[in-house]
């Protein structure tokens, strides 16, 4: 098996974070943050040409919404994650799928073993993104297609919601929690995506934004930071349950920018669909 020499480098601080926040949330990200993230599924399938008969790579699988809807195309799909608990999800929710722990930038395939190579919000999740898409190209054949998501900054205003109320009540990232190496970073706009697949050598790609309204009551979309989901999580339990309370009682004021039908708001969000041939 061919492999990139991506393998040899050390893991960067913004990984082990990333291992640290994740760890054991597989159901509390399934019950909260996974429909949210599901809305641009069919849109990256489509971008990435999965169909019948396609061999496909769902990379940071998370519970597996991705590879079900895959499956559903009629292709056959392999799944990854860095984290052990949404390898386990997906195998329940995606019966006989082949799934395995593995993080990018090192993944366990062969050179141009996919069709297509899909990576719904995971470059959010990684240290090196252009590592990271380079590996992405490597086990794509040529003509294959690879489409990833991400979230747009700044976000959107059902984005930054917890963490206006998170800044309301005082609270701040926690100091073991890193941002991206500079040299790492990149415009996280239509513009600065398109390069990052540019630079890792895609050909053809295209940088669409997909925006859309996440309908949910205020205790669900709540509960998924108050469990610790993502770097929001984070920032809102850095100060124990007094901080919690705080921005709790922020939020619940900030939420009647949102409210929609039934008691339930309607949260504006935007992400980024990059796509290209390899």
């Amino acid at each position: 098996m061919t492999t990139s020499p991506r393998a040899s480098r050390t893991t960067t601080p913004f990984d082990r974070a990333e291992r640290r926040i994740w760890s054991g949330k597989a159901e509390a990200y399934d019950r909260t943050y996974a429909r949210l993230c599901a809305h641009p599924v069919p849109a990256l399938l489509d971008a990435a040409e999965v169909g019948p008969g396609s061999r496909g790579l769902d990379v940071g699988c998370g519970s597996g919404t991705v590879s079900l809807a895959a499956v559903a195309r009629g292709a056959a799909v392999h799944a990854v994650d860095a984290e052990p608990g949404m390898v386990d999800a997906s195998r329940r929710a995606v019966p006989g799928i082949a799934a395995c722990i593995a993080r990018l930038p090192e993944l366990p395939y062969e050179d141009d073993a996919f069709d297509a190579v899909v990576g719904n919000f995971v470059l959010n999740h990684v240290g090196r993104p252009r590592e990271a898409l380079a590996e992405l190209r490597r086990v794509t054949r040529p003509g294959g297609r690879v489409a990833v998501t991400i979230w747009r900054s700044p976000g959107a205003p059902g984005q930054t919601l917890i963490g206006r109320a998170a800044q309301a009540a005082g609270l701040t990232c926690p100091d073991w929690l890193p941002a991206l190496a500079p040299e790492d970073d990149f415009p996280r706009n239509p513009e600065g995506l398109a390069a990052l697949l540019d630079a890792a050598g895609f050909l053809g790609v295209r940088c669409p934004e997909v925006a859309w309204e996440h309908r949910c009551d205020p205790d669900t979309w709540w509960a998924g930071a108050e469990r610790g989901i993502g770097a929001i999580g984070q920032v809102l339990n850095g100060r124990g349950t007094e901080g919690v309370a705080a921005a709790r009682q922020a939020y619940d004021a900030l939420c009647a920018e949102f409210q929609s039908t039934k008691g339930r708001l309607a949260l504006p969000h935007v992400a980024l669909l990059a796509h290209g041939g390899a």
